[in-house]
């Protein structure tokens, strides 16, 4: 956490101070935020899945390395290396690697509580 900052101030978080947090067993974060907008980046072991949830927060999910599949309803979209994909506020979703690890970043707005 950063203190003493005015609203104009720019944050540097270098790498030593982004720590990974657990999240779903065989996944792991971290995360960086302001007041309206956070970024997070993911490291998400093979055969992991997010069970379906939603959210209030807007969701971007570029993936960095592998495949990493959003399921909606009937609908499965693999997202590979260098590919995005923005899922609207509350919309039910669930997420979930293959036979591959993966490595991706999320941007957020509002900002997710839970990270």
């Amino acid at each position: 956490m950063v203190t003493n900052l005015t609203d104009q101030e720019m944050r540097y978080y270098p790498k030593e101070r982004l720590c990974f947090a657990d999240d779903v067993p065989g996944a792991r974060q971290w995360g960086v935020s302001l007041d309206h907008t956070m970024l997070t980046y993911f490291e998400v072991e093979p055969d992991c899945r997010f069970e379906s949830h939603s959210h209030e927060s807007e969701q971007i999910t570029m993936v960095l390395e592998g495949v990493l599949f959003f399921e909606q309803g009937d609908e499965v979209i693999g997202v590979k290396a260098g590919e995005v994909i923005a899922i609207p506020a509350y919309a039910p979703h669930a997420v979930f690697t293959g036979e591959a690890a993966v490595k991706a970043v999320d941007a957020w707005s509002p900002v997710m509580a839970k990270y």
